[in-house]
């Protein structure tokens, strides 16, 4: 197998069309705050909310496809469902993922606040046990409501807040819509 289509192996499992998920609330959230722009805090948030999506996909991709449930799947190919890569690669990109999150998340929260690695940890926790783990909660109702607790409120207002170093009502608002 050439190097690029395991390349793009790889990119296409990362799966693309959910990034702009993972982008979209860090500009509504940046763009809520009053007081301006700090551009390597919003570029570190970014990363942060990027490299999570990416994780949680990868980690999705893996618990699933070590519990069978992505072989008879209709859409996009699953990495470890089809066979293409071997689950423990997976694996470690999802831990990989979430270790780039886990510094630019340090980096922020060195810049502006601690209790942000607080937030991160949790962050990172609910990625992995989405569909990770004994009892993953992503297979029940708690899935939605993680997805807008993450990728609403949490991205939303916490990059409002690594602005502003409040949390404005107008970030909370805008996270709720």
């Amino acid at each position: 197998m050439s190097q690029l289509l395991k390349l793009n192996i790889w990119f296409e499992g990362s799966r693309p069309k959910t990034i702009p998920a993972a982008i979209v609330p860090v500009i509504v959230g940046t763009a809520s705050v009053e007081t301006g722009l700090t551009l390597h805090r919003f570029v570190l948030a970014l990363v942060v909310s990027i490299a999570l999506q990416v994780g949680v996909n990868y980690a999705n991709d893996y618990s699933d496809g070590i519990r069978g449930t992505d072989q008879d799947r209709i859409g996009p190919r699953r990495l470890v469902g089809s066979g293409l890569v071997n689950a423990n690669q997976v694996k470690l990109a999802a831990g990989i993922s979430f270790l780039i999150a886990a510094i630019a998340g340090l980096v922020l929260a060195i810049m502006t606040s601690l209790w942000l690695i607080l937030i991160g940890c949790v962050a990172i926790l609910a990625a992995w046990f989405y569909t990770g783990g004994s009892r993953p909660y992503g297979y029940s109702g708690y899935g939605e409501v993680s997805v807008f607790v993450f990728f609403g409120l949490v991205a939303t207002v916490g990059s409002s807040y690594v602005q502003s170093q409040t949390i404005e009502s107008i970030s909370i608002l805008v996270a709720c819509r």
